[in-house]
């Protein structure tokens, strides 16, 4: 068998069409994996979601029960201190949301953060067969208050005597 060998001097290149071909599959994978970007990253409520009106009052009783729930559901991944420094954060795909930014959680309404909790968005679960209707409105009354100011809340666990925005003040 013998082998064809280019002729001294001469670098053989690509054709055009080679060229072609594997710009245009470069093009497919790019467009493919900036689709994918922006499907796990847009989670915006629809318009219906947005106006929706809470329609539990954020009362130390309504607070305190989000709470409750907050601690045993979502402490996991968005922290104590709600700040998205859960022990689970670093695992998830996904940062989980900082409710301490004041700028980020004033541009979403109740509405939406209770169409959030309800639907869900990988990895978040959905929690509209976990929680009843009121139970998440408890929990938008409560996820409000790390984004309030020192002692908008009640300290997050027994133990602490620090609330949600003293402790993200502290980081």
């Amino acid at each position: 068998m013998t082998s064809v060998k280019p002729a001294e001097g001469k670098t053989k290149f690509p054709s055009r069409s080679q060229v072609l071909g594997i710009f245009v599959v470069f093009i497919i994978v790019a467009t493919a994996g900036g689709i994918m970007v922006w499907a796990l990253s847009d989670w915006s409520a629809p318009a219906q979601a947005r106006q929706m009106p809470n329609p539990i009052p954020a009362t130390p009783q309504t607070i305190a029960a989000g709470m409750s729930i907050y601690m045993d559901r979502c402490q996991n991944c968005h922290g104590e201190y709600g700040n998205g420094k859960g022990s689970r954060a670093d695992k998830l795909s996904v940062q989980p949301s900082d409710f301490t930014d004041v700028h980020a959680m004033s541009a979403q309404t109740d509405g939406e953060l209770f169409w959030k909790i309800s639907e869900g968005h990988r990895p978040m679960p959905s929690f509209k067969k976990k929680l009843s209707e009121g139970e998440r409105w408890q929990l938008v009354d409560y996820i409000r208050t790390f984004s309030q100011g020192a002692g908008a809340a009640p300290a997050p666990a027994a133990s602490s005597s620090a609330t949600p925005a003293k402790a993200a003040a502290a980081n």
